[in-house]
């Protein structure tokens, strides 16, 4: 008889709650777009607006050279090979060691 009673009361709590929610968000969303079309909102709404065009090519040029930098310095990193002292890169463009002074030298392994 409990969890009928719960059951039951959670519906209806959630049918009259769905219903009020529903009504509450109408006259947000009512209000937020008399708001929105108001105008002094419209009005700064243009200047912003304006302020962008105005300034959008010298980010545009920003934004270019800032990209040219980090693709010249990727580049640079890709290209650029960071070896040890004991390998190189022979003309033949394969890696090769230098194998002189490593183990026991020859003749010394069991």
């Amino acid at each position: 008889m409990g969890k009928l009673s719960f059951l039951a009361g959670a519906a209806v709590g959630y049918v009259l709650g769905a219903r009020a929610g529903r009504k509450r968000y109408e006259q947000i969303t009512d209000r937020a777009d008399k708001a929105w079309s108001s105008e002094p909102v419209q009005t700064r709404v243009d200047t912003a607006r304006a302020a962008v065009k105005k300034q959008a090519p010298v980010f545009a040029d920003k934004v270019g050279e800032a990209a040219r930098l980090a693709g010249s310095r990727l580049k640079d990193k890709v290209t650029a090979e960071d070896l040890p002292e004991t390998i190189h890169r022979g003309s033949d463009g394969q890696l090769h060691a230098d194998t002189t002074g490593f183990g026991p030298g020859p003749g010394k392994l069991p």
